[in-house]
């Protein structure tokens, strides 16, 4: 089944979030229940990585009653509609994002100290649009990540 969502040329939101997840849940036969709502707002008002764990204690902070169970399910439903992704750094935890609507994030990421830089790189954009010209498909979005040893990664250990 074809995803709007993710198969738009432009990653330009055309719609509130909450509406685009709200089609989407219904598209697949699911309702769209205060605690989903609750957990995509709270995505939405981070900028950046994040993990599922300090996400659901984030919304019990705020006092919101959401289960653990339903946090989970809630992140796979956005990734499954193209609104967040994720990003995977190494294989203790899973990270993820929001990408709708916003422009590329690449990362790199220290093997030694697990620090974690974010920049954007328009060259890499343009690289992706020109690979995908040349292949004949549409650009929608990227994720690169760097693995390297950062300066501080290169000290030598006391």
């Amino acid at each position: 089944m074809k995803n709007p969502i993710t198969e738009s040329p432009k990653k330009q939101p055309t719609a509130p979030l909450c509406s685009v997840f709200r089609r989407f849940l219904k598209s697949k036969g699911l309702k769209y229940t205060i605690e989903r709502a609750d957990v995509l707002d709270a995505i939405i008002a981070r900028d950046g990585l994040f993990e599922a764990e300090e996400l659901l204690l984030e919304l019990r902070r705020r006092g919101h009653r959401v289960s653990k169970a339903t946090t989970y399910r809630t992140i796979h439903l956005l990734q499954d509609a193209g609104i967040i992704v994720q990003a995977l750094f190494d294989s203790k935890q899973a990270h993820y994002q929001l990408i709708y609507g916003k422009e590329p994030r690449d990362h790199m990421v220290c093997m030694k100290t697990g620090r974690l830089v974010e920049f954007q790189s328009g060259e890499l954009t343009q690289l992706r649009d020109r690979i995908c010209k040349q292949l004949g498909w549409t650009p929608i979005g990227h994720r690169f990540q760097i693995y390297a040893v950062s300066p501080e990664g290169q000290q030598p250990e006391r």
